[in-house]
């Protein structure tokens, strides 16, 4: 299963994208949509949009993973977040992929342990997961490969529950949360 992982961001925006054999996981591709800030907003938003787009229809991922936004003191950056999330989500959507969000906390939390990492410590468990020696990886490209790895890992825990799984985790929930999936 592949997975694209999405850092909104309106001056650069992190794409990851993984992919789980056999419960491990590989790196397929990571890059960056670098924005001009002297661009219009609705230029830099289609830009996110036909790289997201060209990524999907690339690498043919079955998950979008991206993460929420979150509320910063100044409000038009917040605002603007949003939008740039709004246009990744809407490539996801009419691509016809399954769309997942995650808090920074427990994007954090899943990569490292710690849902107080710093990027430098989610960088290197990034690279630690993906068994990668000495390739340098930009930050915004980390955290969206950091994203769908916390996805991956998440669908692993619903797919394989542990003999100990809750009823969060049981396949019953996940047929009720997923019912495209049931084949007829």
């Amino acid at each position: 299963m592949r997975i694209i992982g999405i850092d909104p961001g309106t001056s650069v925006t992190g794409i990851g994208v993984i992919e789980i054999l056999n419960g491990s996981v590989k790196l397929i591709h990571f890059g960056n949509v670098t924005l001009n800030s002297k661009d219009h907003m609705t230029v830099r938003l289609k830009r996110i949009y036909d790289e997201c787009l060209e990524c999907i229809k690339k690498y043919k991922p079955q998950e979008l993973a991206i993460e929420t936004a979150f509320y910063s003191k100044n409000i038009q950056s917040t605002l603007k977040l949003g939008q740039a999330r709004g246009v990744a989500i809407i490539a996801g959507l009419n691509s016809e992929i399954n769309i997942s969000e995650y808090s920074p906390r427990e994007i954090k939390k899943s990569v490292t342990g710690n849902g107080a990492s710093s990027k430098d410590q989610v960088m290197y468990m990034v690279s630690s997961i993906l068994n990668l020696k000495k390739q340098k990886i930009p930050v915004d490209s980390s955290d969206a490969l950091a994203i769908a790895i916390c996805h991956s890992f998440n669908l692993q825990s619903v797919i394989v529950p542990s003999s100990k799984s809750s009823v969060k985790n049981s396949w019953k929930s996940f047929l009720e949360k997923n019912p495209q999936r049931i084949l007829t």
